[in-house]
C-alpha cells in the first residue's frame, strides 16, 4: 500500500485525501464493532480445544460469530452509514445472503454489500419523496426496504457469495505464499509510512483484519494481527526522544509512551516522526525486525487487538503464544529504538518548542533530502517528506477565521472517532473546566461531523475533509495531542468572548 509523494502534497484534496476518505469509510464499518471482534478473540481464545479453558460446549460460538455476527454487522453499520437505519437494515439483510452457506468469514462482501443497499435504499427513498399518497407512507416503506433487502439477498447468495468466496481463496493463497517465502517482513516498508501518513486505520481494519480473521479460524492465530498493531516501533521512537530529544519533545515523551504502548493511540507519535522524516527509517527498520520475528517464532493473535496497546496484544494472545508475540513486540521496539537514538545523537535532533518547530522542520526536510539508503527506503523517505508539508501547516498555525460567540458544543473527530479524538476530548474537557468553561465536548469520526458544528478539533491530515462536512465551523489543527497550546488558544479566544 505505497502512497505516491506526490498524491501528499495537500491533504484537503488529491489522491492522498480520497485514499483516506475511503479507508475512513471501511474503518468506519469495522471500528464501532470491534467489541464483537474482541468478543469472539476471547472466546476463541478460551474455549476451542487448543485454548486456556477448553469447553466444547462454548465452543459452538465461534463459528456463528466470525461466519453470522460479525458480518452482520459490519453489514448494518456500512449501510446505516449511507442512509442512517433503513440503510443498515437492508443492509445486514443483503449481508445474510452472502454470509449464509459460506465457508469463509463474508468480511468482504459485507463490506461492499452493505454500503450498497444502504445507497439502493437511499436512493430509491429519493425516487419516492412526496409521492407517496397519505396514509400509505408505512406500507411503501416497510415493503419498499423488504423487498429490496430480499432481492439483494438473493442476488448475494447466488452470485456475490460464490465471487467473494473465490476472492478470499485468493487473498488467503497470497497471503500464504508470502509468508512461505518469507518475505511477509517486508510489507513494514509500506505498513509504517502508511500509519504515519494517518491511513492506519485502513491498513488494519480495511485489509488485514480480513486475512486475519479467516487465518485464525483456521489455524487458531494470525500474524496478520500484528502487522499493524505492534507498538514496538512506535515505543523506540518515542524512548529515544524521551532520553536524547530536547525541549518539549523530550518532556513529553514519557507521556506519549503511556499513551501509545499502554493506551493503544499510536498517533500520538505520528508527529514526533513527522518533525524528523528520517525517522521513518527507524521506525520501517524496527517494523521488520518485529515481522521477522512473529514470523521465525511463529507468533500471532487470535483476533485483533484494537486498540495497538500491548494489553490487548497479550489479551489476545493465544495459549502457549504470549511469549513470541512479546518477544517480536521487543525486537521491533528495540530496533527502532537504536536506529532512532543514532539519528537523533548525530543530527540536529526535533525542536522541542513547537511554536518555533516550523522552521526547524523546514531544515530537517532538505537535510533527509540528502539522505541515500535502498531504493525502497529511499521511496518511503520520500513520502514522509512530502508528508512534512502537512506537519508544516500543522505545527505553530493558528486558524485564520474568527470566533464570535461561545459554543455549546465543541467536536473533536479523527479518523474512527475512537481513539485520537477520544483521548483529545478527554485533554480538551480539563482544559476548557481549569479555565472555568462548561460546554459539551464529543468525539467522533471525521466523516460524521455534525454540519451544524460550530467548533472542531482535528488533525491536520483531516481538516480538509471537516471542512467538507461542517463548512461553517472553526477548525483548530492539533496533532500532538499532549501539546496543550492549541487548546490553551481555544481557551483564550473563549475567554476573550466573554469578556
Amino acid at each position: 500500500m505505497a502512497i505516491p509523494a506526490s498524491a501528499m502534497s495537500e491533504p484537503s484534496g488529491g489522491a492522498r485525501t480520497a485514499l483516506q476518505r475511503f479507508g475512513g469509510f471501511l474503518a468506519g464499518m469495522v471500528m464501532p464493532n470491534i467489541g464483537a471482534f474482541i468478543a469472539w478473540g476471547l472466546i476463541t481464545a478460551f474455549f476451542i480445544p487448543s485454548g486456556w479453558l477448553p469447553n466444547p460446549k462454548l465452543a459452538q460460538l465461534v463459528n456463528p460469530f466470525v461466519n453470522f455476527l460479525i458480518p452482520l454487522l459490519i453489514g448494518y453499520t456500512g449501510g446505516k452509514l449511507v442512509h442512517g437505519e433503513r440503510g443498515g437494515v437492508v443492509g445486514a439483510i443483503a449481508t445474510a445472503g452472502v454470509a449464509v452457506g459460506s465457508s469463509v468469514p463474508m468480511f468482504i462482501g459485507a463490506m461492499i454489500l452493505g454500503p450498497l443497499a444502504g445507497y439502493l435504499m437511499k436512493t430509491f427513498d429519493r425516487a419516492v419523496k412526496d409521492r407517496i399518497p397519505a396514509g400509505f407512507e408505512m406500507l411503501v416503506n416497510t415493503f419498499s426496504a423488504g423487498i429490496l433487502g430480499g432481492i439483494l439477498a438473493i442476488l448475494a447468495f447466488l452470485v456475490v457469495e460464490p465471487a467473494m468466496t473465490a476472492v478470499s481463496a485468493a487473498l488467503g493463497a497470497a497471503a500464504q505464499w508470502i509468508t512461505s517465502i518469507h518475505l511477509l517482513p517486508l510489507i513494514a516498508i509500506f505498513i509504517e509510512p502508511g500509519k504515519i501518513l494517518f491511513l492506519n486505520n485502513a491498513i488494519n481494519h480495511g485489509v488485514l483484519d480480513p486475512l486475519g480473521l479467516q487465518q485464525a479460524k483456521e489455524t487458531g492465530k494470525s500474524i496478520f494481527f500484528l502487522l499493524e498493531t505492534d507498538p514496538g516501533p512506535g515505543l523506540g521512537v518515542l524512548l529515544a526522544y524521551w532520553l536524547f530529544g530536547r525541549g518539549n519533545a523530550r518532556l513529553s515523551a514519557p507521556g506519549a509512551i503511556l499513551i501509545q504502548f499502554f493506551g493503544g493511540i499510536h498517533e500520538i507519535y505520528f508527529p514526533y516522526v513527522l518533525m524528523k522524516p528520517i525517522l521513518v527509517l527507524a521506525v520501517i527498520a524496527g517494523g521488520i525486525a518485529g515481522d521477522a520475528t512473529f514470523m521465525w517464532t511463529g507468533a500471532g493473535l487470535v483476533a485483533t487487538a484494537s486498540p495497538g496497546s500491548i494489553i490487548a496484544e497479550i489479551m489476545m494472545s493465544p495459549r502457549g503464544g504470549l511469549l513470541p508475540v512479546l518477544f517480536g513486540i521487543f525486537v521491533a521496539a528495540a530496533v527502532s529504538f537504536m536506529i532512532s537514538s543514532l539519528l537523533l545523537r548525530t543530527g540536529q535532533g526535533a525542536e522541542g518548542n513547537l511554536d518555533e518547530a516550523k522552521e526547524r522542520v523546514r531544515g530537517m526536510k532538505l537535510q533527509s533530502k540528502g539522505l541515500t539508503a535502498s531504493a525502497q527506503a529511499e521511496s518511503v523517505t520520500e513520502a514522509a517528506d512530502h508528508a512534512i508539508a502537512s506537519a508544516e501547516r500543522a505545527i505553530g498555525q493558528q486558524p485564520t477565521d474568527t470566533l464570535t460567540e461561545l459554543p455549546n458544543h465543541v467536536v473533536f473527530a479523527c479518523e474512527a472517532g475512537m481513539g485520537s479524538s477520544a483521548m483529545g476530548a478527554s485533554i480538551l474537557k480539563k482544559r476548557l473546566q481549569a479555565g472555568g468553561f462548561k460546554m459539551e465536548v464529543t468525539h467522533v469520526p471525521v466523516n460524521q461531523i455534525p454540519p451544524d458544528a460550530t467548533v472542531v478539533f482535528t488533525q491536520q491530515s483531516l481538516a480538509g475533509r471537516a471542512r467538507q462536512v461542517a463548512p461553517h465551523a472553526k477548525i483548530y489543527v492539533v496533532d500532538n495531542f499532549l501539546d496543550k497550546a492549541t487548546y490553551d488558544a481555544f481557551v483564550e479566544d473563549l475567554k476573550r468572548i466573554s469578556e
